[in-house]
Order: C-alpha cells, then sequence, then structure tokens
C-alpha cells in the first residue's frame, strides 16, 4: 500500500497536506503526533471511509477507488474509534459480520470455522453466547478484533485500539495486535496515542505534524528525544527500564 501526495481540506483549511509514504509489508506501522495533526484522517482516506480531494492511495497496484467494495473487503478491514451497535448481539453474531464480504448473512460452515477460530484465537471462547452490551471495555474491544480476524484480511487498519481501556486492557490489546503481525503475517497500520506502546510494538512509526509528514522510519531512526520533542511542543527523554539515558535513541 502506498500513498502519494494525499490531500485533504475541511472548509477550506487543509488537515493532510501532500501526504506521501508506502507502507512495509507484513509489519506494523503506528501513525503518531499531537491532536489534528491528521493521523485519522489519512487512517480514514487508506479504507476509503473519507474522499481525498488530492492525491492517491496505490493498494496492490491498483487505485484504492479502483477496487469493488466487496474485493476490497475481502483484502483489508478497518477498526474505528467509534463502534457503537445499537442491536442486541451476541459475541458470536457480532464476530459474523467479519464473513459478510464473502457469504453476506448466509454463512456457510467455512465461515462458521473461521468465525469460531478467531474467538478461540481471541481467547472469547467462554463468553460467545454473551450479549456484547454485557462485556467489559477490553472484552467488548477482543470482540471487535476478533470480527477483524475473522474477516481475513492482509491488511488490517486499527484507529486508537487501546481508547478509554485501562492499562492493563490496552497493554493486553497491544500484545495481541503484535500478534496479528507474527502469528498470522498481518499488515497492521495502527492510530495510536501512546508513546510507549507506539515504540514498543511496532516495527515503523509515521510521525504526523500540521497535516504533514513530520518523520517516516523504524522505531529506532524516529522514536528519539529531539524527534518527539519537536513532535510534541515539550522536552523528552528516553529512559531505560532502571532510568537511564538511552543513548541508542540519541
Amino acid at each position: 500500500m502506498r500513498a502519494d501526495s494525499l490531500t485533504k481540506r475541511y472548509d477550506g483549511k487543509t488537515v493532510v497536506d501532500a501526504v506521501s509514504f508506502e507502507i512495509p509489508k507484513g509489519k506494523i506501522t503506528s501513525f503518531i503526533g499531537p491532536n489534528g495533526a491528521g493521523k485519522s484522517t489519512v487512517m480514514g482516506i487508506l479504507s476509503r471511509l473519507i474522499a481525498r480531494d488530492g492525491g492517491e492511495v496505490s493498494f496492490k497496484g491498483k487505485d484504492v477507488t479502483g477496487w469493488k467494495s466487496g474485493e476490497l473487503a475481502k483484502r483489508l478491514a478497518i477498526l474505528t474509534q467509534t463502534n457503537n451497535i445499537q442491536m442486541k448481539l451476541t459475541v458470536w453474531e457480532l464476530v459474523s459480520f467479519g464473513r459478510f464480504p464473502y457469504s453476506g448473512s448466509r454463512l456457510t460452515e467455512q465461515d462458521a470455522r473461521a468465525v469460531n477460530q478467531a474467538i478461540e484465537y481471541m481467547e472469547l471462547a467462554d463468553m460467545s453466547d454473551s450479549f456484547i452490551d454485557e462485556l467489559s471495555g477490553g472484552q467488548r474491544q477482543r470482540a471487535y478484533i476478533a470480527m477483524v480476524i475473522a474477516q481475513d484480511t492482509e491488511y488490517v487498519l486499527l484507529d486508537e485500539p487501546t481508547n478509554n481501556l485501562d492499562v492493563y486492557h490496552a497493554s493486553n490489546m497491544m500484545r495481541i495486535i503484535r500478534r496479528l503481525c507474527d502469528e498470522l503475517g498481518k499488515t497492521v497500520i495502527l492510530v495510536l496515542h501512546e508513546i510507549n506502546y507506539a515504540a514498543f510494538y511496532s516495527d515503523f512509526i509515521c510521525a504526523f505534524a500540521d497535516g504533514k509528514i513530520a518523520a517516516f522510519g523504524t522505531v529506532k531512526e524516529v522514536i528519539n528525544a529531539k524527534t518527539l520533542s519537536n513532535l510534541y511542543g515539550v522536552d523528552f527523554e528516553i529512559l531505560d527500564v532502571n532510568g537511564k539515558p538511552l543513548s541508542i535513541y540519541y
């Protein structure tokens, strides 16, 4: 997946300004940056949820807008920040939505196996018959990730997957996302506000500021005191577990 000169304007204001990058395949790339930097807007453009005003998104050699929705949904899945489903659904029913691109509402035995495997992978088997609105925030997030796994796409886009989770559940969520890449071979793109999670669980970092890319590279290349201080406008110091400065980041 490659973005070339992406541009987006709202009410005459440019919120994404000539953004270009290429997403490394089979790796985790995290979008970081201050509020209003353009991270979620770019994520929406990549997934076609937001129409761009300029530029191009190339996905498997073809502009993403040229894909039929059903075919794209077999290759790319996105989970947005807000997932408010009003229907009374069990975990199994929610996860089965991931199979819609393949079989619509008529699930096959193969679909059912994919749903069950996704539920087991996310360690939700003991609550597959529980209703979504009865789950904790962490359990609910795991159910949504299970739905994405059941969709069985090569690319997974997650917009702030740790949003509204406490430290325990957020850490577990990031470990699960790391497994999606390492065990299932997914290419994962994240929008994250938590710098520590981005540094620890990502392979590549794309840092945004004022609608532009401020830095793109490996974690070692981007997560350093100078870049982060410039990005957020505050002083940063990178420390090891003993509280000593990590010289490899300077």
